[in-house]
């Protein structure tokens, strides 16, 4: 089973708010004590709360239910009674919640930060509210309200300043190894990889930034087919582009345009990030095939040439992403 997962739905419950307090006064010397009761807690909040150290919803995939502790109720001596414990759920940097009718309640885009996904119910009053000059001793207080309850869906996009774009095989995931310190699964095979991987690819003068190892597009993905909207969703995320075609496809600028096309039909937005075309696999290519393979791409689109095995290109590749990022 993969450990990368980026979609869990869970039923989620706040506390009940704590009842109000009815108690009157019985002092000793004091035959006909007033209202003496305290409000009630409110119930604990169902809080979404951001953690850089996680990367996946895993640990949330065989979580059911979540439910927070209900409030105290109230007391006498007009003491209120103590909140119920809220209940938090970490998820990765990236993460969304929405509710079941797709209706989205809040992102996730730094460490640390909360967002309340159930409010807890709020306690009731005391019956020292309810004083008043014809009531000087009233018997009753109020009920501590529901909390809310309901479905919420998290769903991750990877968080990252480049996402590799390309068909399966097109050496996605070899490139990503040999730029930083990830070591994605690489075999000569379709589909290699089934989970997004990221890598921090240092740069020049001590900079970095991170890289996505993005599973392979197939065309008709934006329809569905292979692994679909699942891995399209993650590109979304990204900064910019880059677009990988390997030096051994049939026509480069063909399938160049099949990527995008698929991008278009998920989500034109896309197609309004910046991005990079290049040429995986160069050492497979002589001077004279790299010049006819760039002659298939207009003057404004020229691709840049690699080769993740040899190291040929990568710091010009390097370059131009940091030059995008930063121009």
């Amino acid at each position: 089973m993969s450990n990368f997962v980026d979609y869990v739905k869970i039923h989620c419950k706040s506390g009940h708010g704590g009842a109000g307090s009815a108690h009157l006064r019985r002092e000793k010397y004091i035959p006909k004590g007033g209202p003496d009761g305290g409000d009630g807690g409110r119930g604990g909040h169902v809080i979404m709360r951001g953690n850089a150290q996680e990367w996946t919803l895993l640990p949330l995939r065989y979580t059911r239910h979540i439910k927070a502790d209900r409030g105290e109720n109230g007391a006498k001596n007009q003491l209120t009674g103590a909140d119920g414990d809220d209940i938090y759920i970490d998820v990765p940097i990236g993460t969304i919640a929405k509710n079941e009718e797709g209706e989205i309640i809040g992102e996730i885009l730094e460490d640390k930060q909360e967002i309340i996904l159930m409010q807890g119910g709020k306690g009731g009053k005391g019956n020292e509210h309810f004083k008043s000059s014809t009531n000087q001793t009233p018997r009753y207080a109020q009920p501590g309200m529901d909390g809310e309850e309901g479905f919420v869906i998290f769903e991750l996009k990877i968080l990252a300043d480049v996402g590799l774009v390309g068909f399966p095989n097109a050496g996605k995931s070899t490139l990503l190894a040999s730029v930083s310190a990830a070591k994605p699964k690489i075999a000569n095979y379709a589909f290699t990889t089934l989970t997004p991987n990221l890598g921090i690819v240092d740069y020049r003068n001590y900079k970095s930034f991170v890289m996505a190892d993005i599973p392979g597009i197939i065309e008709g993905a934006a329809e569905g087919k292979g692994l679909g909207h699942r891995f399209l969703r993650h590109i979304e995320r990204n900064s910019i582009l880059l677009f990988l075609i390997p030096a051994d496809s049939e026509s480069h600028f063909q399938e160049f345009k099949i990527l995008e096309n698929e991008l278009t039909e998920y989500n034109p937005e896309l197609l309004d990030k910046d991005f990079i075309i290049s040429i995986s696999k160069s050492d497979l290519l002589d001077d004279e095939l790299k010049k006819e393979i760039s002659a298939e791409f207009p003057e404004n689109r020229k691709p840049l040439f690699f080769s993740g095995v040899t190291g040929e290109g990568l710091v010009e590749l390097k370059d131009a992403v940091w030059k995008k990022l930063h121009g």
